[in-house]
């Protein structure tokens, strides 16, 4: 189930810092873009990110595992939240712009719950998230727009791919929940990450040849999306998780949107027509309804 638990004052600063930082996350990718193919820009991320986070490991001296199933499932799990995720989203992101990205990868929360209610008998859906998710959808629909669904451009397909990207991370928490919930998460981020670096390096190399000269610009977007945005950002993730429940990280979810609209609208002089800040507000009210809890029961008398 959801866990709840109350947001003490060093949670809601943590949980805001986690929110910016993936916020800058979508402006920084949309840089790199413009030096760098799809392949290249996901495996610069995941590389990275996978050589910081095995220092964390090391300097906390967590057990590396040496089973086969094991790193079969890092692997199963970098596809899931990391090369899936990642490739659509930045494909997606050639074509729309990184505050709509941003409120699209919203949904993830909506898919999540219709994910957890599928494979877990604990996680079923109830009349109250089931109104939650079907909210959510409809901002979904209000974002893209009634149209994209018949008119398939370029731009719809784009947001089509963002949201593959979101059921994608779905899919990933579920599998981590079921495959790895018993290994430090540190040591899963850098599995997972490390697979998916198998997976991407070569893949880079394949699609868009040797890499060429980047720009100053172009390092610190990588830098900053590889480094801080993603091996940063998890270790950061887990300690809000542990401290905040997963029911409080929705918040994040929340947080990540108006930090993207905003750095996107100044610096790189992104407009948003309004159906998307209004698809969004009821992906909020969706969130809200499903992150909401219960009631107390009143006792009754006697």
């Amino acid at each position: 189930m959801i866990s709840q638990k109350s947001l003490t004052s060093r949670s809601w600063a943590e949980l805001v810092v986690l929110s910016a930082i993936w916020g800058g996350s979508f402006m920084a990718i949309r840089i790199a873009l413009d030096e760098m193919g799809v392949a290249s820009v996901v495996a610069h991320r995941v590389f990275w990110a996978a050589v910081i986070l095995w220092g964390a490991v090391a300097w906390m001296r967590i057990p590396v595992p040496a089973a086969p199933r094991v790193w079969a499932d890092f692997a199963v799990m970098g596809l899931l939240n990391n090369v899936i995720p990642f490739t659509l989203m930045a494909w997606g992101q050639r074509t729309i712009e990184t505050g709509l990205t941003s409120i699209l990868n919203a949904s993830t929360a909506i898919f999540g719950v219709i994910v957890a209610a599928v494979f877990f008998t604990d996680e079923r859906l109830t009349a109250r998230r089931a109104a939650g998710v079907g909210l959510g959808f409809a901002g979904v629909i209000t974002v893209i727009g009634p149209g994209a669904l018949t008119a398939l451009d370029l731009r719809s397909l784009a947001q089509i791919a963002v949201l593959g990207g979101t059921l994608s991370y779905a899919l990933a928490g579920a599998w981590g929940r079921a495959r790895l919930s018993h290994l430090p998460p540190v040591l899963c981020a850098a599995g997972m990450l490390s697979a998916s670096a198998a997976i991407m390096v070569p893949a880079a190399l394949l699609i868009d040849g040797m890499p060429g000269p980047i720009s100053g610009g172009g390092i610190a977007a990588i830098a900053y999306y590889a480094l801080a945005a993603t091996a940063l950002a998890y270790l950061l993730y887990y300690r809000v998780l542990a401290a905040a429940g997963s029911g409080n990280l929705m918040l994040c979810t929340l947080l990540i949107a108006p930090i993207a609209i905003l750095l996107g609208a100044v610096f790189l002089g992104e407009q948003l027509a309004p159906g998307a800040y209004a698809g969004f507000a009821l992906l909020a009210a969706g969130l809200a309804i499903i992150a909401r809890r219960p009631l107390p029961k009143t006792p009754e008398p006697g």
